[in-house]
Formats: structure tokens, C-alpha cells, sequence
């Protein structure tokens, strides 16, 4: 088994600066538009919109999306307790996946983490 993991602080722009205005909004993995999309999933999910930034965009290279915004409504609700730390990841504990597979978001296919903070 082979996945990607991928540390924030090397892909935004080197140190983690302070969080000025966080929201979600959804999107679209492609737009109507996008030869891409031919044979791919084309899933909706809750982007994470960062100081106007879209966490998407900055690490679309990596064919992750954001954990929150779809699948199951219990795999919806579990993103949602690990984002607000109400349960704690089995493995990863204090992290939890923010990005992973657009196909199964299955996070053997691989993920980029964050750390959540008290």
C-alpha cells in the first residue's frame, strides 16, 4: 500500500500564518468547462475558503478535496467531529484528514492532514 501525505506548511507558502477569515463554499472538483473531467468524479464538496484563499485551488495538484461537504451523512458527520475536535481521529489523533481521495475518500488512497489546536 502506497499513499501520499502532505505536510501544509511546505505547500501554503512556507510558515502557517494566522487565520484572518475562515468559510466553506461549495465547489466542484472541475468546472463544466475542464477537459480534465472526461473519466473523472466530478464530486461537489464544502471548500475551505482561507483569508479569500481556496484550499482547493492551492493544493489542487495533489487531486485531493476537502473532506467536508459529502459522502455519507455519517462520514459527513465524522469529518465535521474531527474538524471541531469532539472525537479524535483513531489513528491520527489531534490530526485529521482535510483533503483526501475524490474517488472513495478512503485515506489508504492518501490525504493531506491538519492539527487541530485547543
Amino acid at each position: 500500500m502506497s499513499y501520499q501525505i502532505i505536510d501544509l506548511r511546505e505547500n501554503v507558502g512556507g510558515e502557517m500564518n494566522k487565520v484572518n477569515h475562515f468559510e466553506t463554499k461549495l465547489a466542484p472538483r472541475y468546472d463544466d468547462s475542464d477537459p480534465d473531467q472526461e473519466g473523472n468524479k466530478n464530486v461537489v464538496f464544502a471548500d475551505w475558503i482561507i483569508d479569500g484563499k481556496s484550499l482547493y485551488q492551492m493544493l489542487k495538484k495533489y487531486d485531493f478535496v476537502p473532506s467536508l461537504g459529502w459522502g455519507t451523512e455519517e462520514e459527513q458527520q465524522e469529518s465535521i467531529d474531527y474538524f471541531l475536535l469532539k472525537q479524535l481521529h483513531p489513528v491520527l489523533y489531534y490530526r485529521y484528514p482535510i483533503l483526501v481521495c475524490p474517488w472513495c475518500k478512503d485515506e489508504d488512497c492518501g490525504y493531506v492532514k491538519g492539527k487541530g489546536i485547543l
